[in-house]
């Protein structure tokens, strides 16, 4: 009998506050190496690139790559203050923040 173990490699979504007060969000399989990069200057192209320092504000963890993509691709095109709560835990307002609000 063969016993075939899959090893599981979690993914993490990942915010950065950035030295502007910007956010930048992101996908990695290794949240310290990413922040490394962030902080070294990796990549001279990148919006990190020229708002550096950068701080790790928010981090979790996923066991399934596509549920980590599916995360990112979200809260990439949510407001600021949608955002700020997320990282603040502050669920309850999630919903409130995410209403549009039209000018008449």
């Amino acid at each position: 009998m063969i016993l075939l173990i899959l090893s599981m490699q979690s993914s993490y979504v990942y915010i950065l506050l950035c030295s502007d007060k910007t956010y930048y969000t992101g996908i990695t399989n290794n949240p310290e190496r990413r922040l490394f990069e962030h902080h070294s200057g990796f990549k001279k192209n990148s919006y990190t690139f020229s708002r550096r320092p950068v701080e790790m504000v928010f981090l979790q963890e996923f066991m399934d790559i596509n549920q980590a993509i599916l995360f990112e691709k979200k809260i990439k095109k949510w407001s600021k203050a949608k955002k700020a709560a997320l990282i603040e835990d502050n669920y309850e307002i999630l919903p409130i923040l995410s209403k549009k609000c039209f000018k008449k």
